[in-house]
């Protein structure tokens, strides 16, 4: 054991970035959650809880940012 810090194991294969876009969309997708609870409205609340909870199952950092994006500009367009 060389005393050092692993940040690979630490980090479970998640780069920085793709935790910094986990938190940002995320923060997001709070709001929207809270938003869809308080206006009793489905749709936001869904995505809402969709932004929250795909940051646990993405590690690539490009692949975080596109699903967070696509599902960030679903809650601004209507059906």
């Amino acid at each position: 054991m060389d005393g050092g810090l692993d940040l690979g194991g630490l980090l479970g294969g998640f780069s920085l970035y793709t935790i910094l876009l986990a938190v940002l969309f995320g923060l997001v997708g709070f709001a929207a959650f809270r938003y869809g609870r308080k206006n009793g409205e489905p749709r936001p609340l869904l995505l809402g809880i969709a932004l929250m909870a795909y940051g646990y199952f993405v590690t690539n950092a490009w692949v975080s940012l596109a699903i967070g994006s696509a599902l960030t500009l679903a809650l601004f367009f209507p059906r």
